[in-house]
């Protein structure tokens, strides 16, 4: 996550935190089961807006992995 933050240059505007058990996504419902193509569960494409550290927002792909809903365009046009 650090190398992906340095890359896209976000410093301190986003906080790039990783979820390697899938803790956080399962405890959201944001999981779905992907054994028959990725070999165990896999988080769904999602984008969350936060404020005051609460979910005020919730943009989850039907589809689970599609680029539809979470794709920073479509996230601008909502908020």
């Amino acid at each position: 996550m650090d190398a992906w933050g340095k890359q896209l240059e976000v410093g301190r505007k986003i906080t790039m935190l990783a979820d390697p058990q899938g803790t956080f996504v399962r405890d959201l419902g944001l999981d779905f089961d992907a054994s028959a193509a990725l070999g165990g569960h896999r988080s769904k494409r999602f984008a969350l807006v936060l404020e005051n550290g609460r979910i005020t927002k919730a943009f989850v792909e039907p589809n689970n992995t599609g680029l539809s809903i979470s794709l920073a365009e479509s996230l601008l046009k909502e908020l």
